[in-house]
């Protein structure tokens, strides 16, 4: 009659030592993650952080959670509500986080930007010497930046995930990167006019020429690759927004003074949408009010994102540099006929297709040292990027 006791007791003593060995491993990986992120100027701390989720899984619960990023200038810190990360007793290198908003951004004390979600979870599969993956899902995700009237929003979406994972057969010293995002229902105000509609987007692609996967500030990381003659490869990128799809694949480097080197193939449904979008359909003289409100547009596209920061000026910018290519073209551009002219031209300069049954058109963009053209016709220049 003890018999079936004796057995339960020995399996209840066993898997409780198994789970504080797992809970001690899930820590310990925990740490040094946190020990990598500290030796490029990233402290991860917890106002209080505790143990427990026995007898099935190993669950750590952070409240408060704060990251400083003393690698930048000025300094910044992150502060979010909560955070809780749960490991299976039987596989304590996955990591699985689920954080609560909101989180605020600040530097030297001011709060600069916000986030808030619906749901915010991470997975993280590997030790902190040997990382396989990471996945990073928000649902009803909402950014904002601080400016003098209060805040204004950076970015929405219903959905946006990104996933990094070492591809199969690269090496821990040669590593190859797949990456894959996916937005729903986006919109970012602060880009511009074009960017307020929901954009849906599926990018998939692989970078070729790093090193190592440890974290380093971005610029170290851009030089890194160039100096590998590294690149990214697109595979494919899809973008849809009201009538206008987009399809991309191409590659992508970059060159020693950080510009953009390579060639896209871009296909395009709805060219008329686009054309309008961009305000290329109307005649290029403006009045004071619309440039005003380039120059801000450039202003917050600068802020953003340096490298778009002349998109209104540039793209704008095509039908002056069609008379280069054949006298006369530019004046269609500048008529009461521009979007029509300027359609027509793409038309000529790339192919006739069909996308997702619409007709489309091909067009190579290319980047030469961070000159950007279609076919002939320049369209402007990328910064450098480090």
């Amino acid at each position: 009659m003890l018999l079936p006791f004796a057995v339960v007791v020995v399996i209840g003593v066993v898997w409780s030592w198994l789970w504080m060995y797992a809970a001690h491993v899930a820590e310990q990986t925990l740490a040094g993650w946190r020990e990598r992120e500290a030796a490029v100027g990233r402290i991860h701390t917890c106002a209080t952080q505790t143990i427990g989720g026995y007898p099935f899984r190993i669950e750590l619960h952070c409240t408060e959670p704060t990251v400083e990023i003393r690698n930048i200038q000025p300094a910044m810190t992150i502060k979010s509500a909560d955070i809780v990360v749960v490991a299976q007793v039987w596989d304590p290198t996955l990591l699985i986080s689920e954080a609560s908003g909101p989180l605020t951004v600040s530097e030297n004390g001011r709060a600069t930007a916000s986030g808030n979600w619906q749901l915010a979870q991470a997975s993280l599969r590997g030790l902190p010497s040997a990382p396989e993956r990471v996945s990073i899902v928000f649902d009803k995700l909402d950014v904002g930046r601080a400016n003098g009237a209060g805040s204004e929003s950076v970015m929405q979406a219903d959905h946006a995930e990104i996933h990094g994972r070492i591809a199969s057969g690269s090496t821990a010293s040669d590593p190859v990167l797949d990456v894959a995002l996916n937005l729903v229902k986006a919109t970012a105000p602060v880009l511009g006019s074009y960017t307020r509609a929901p954009l849906d987007a599926d990018v998939v692609g692989t970078l070729h020429g790093l090193k190592d996967v440890s974290p380093k500030p971005w610029p170290e990381r851009l030089r890194e690759l160039q100096a590998a003659n590294g690149y990214i490869e697109i595979s494919k990128a899809r973008l849809a927004q009201g009538d206008v799809i987009a399809i991309t694949s191409g590659t992508l480097r970059l060159t020693p003074r950080g510009k953009l080197e390579g060639e896209l193939r871009v296909t395009v449904a709805g060219i008329e949408q686009v054309i309008a979008m961009f305000g290329l359909d109307k005649p290029q003289q403006r009045d004071n009010q619309n440039q005003n409100q380039a120059m801000t547009n450039s202003g917050r596209l600068s802020q953003f994102a340096p490298a778009l920061g002349n998109l209104d000026r540039q793209i704008p910018g095509l039908a002056n540099n069609l008379d280069r290519i054949a006298p006369g073209l530019g004046g269609i551009a500048r008529g009461g006929n521009a979007g029509g002219g300027i359609a027509a031209l793409i038309g000529t300069l790339g192919g006739q297709t069909e996308l997702e049954g619409k007709k489309a058109v091909i067009l190579p963009i290319r980047f030469s040292d961070g000159r950007a053209s279609i076919g002939p016709i320049p369209i402007g220049e990328v910064p450098a990027l480090f």
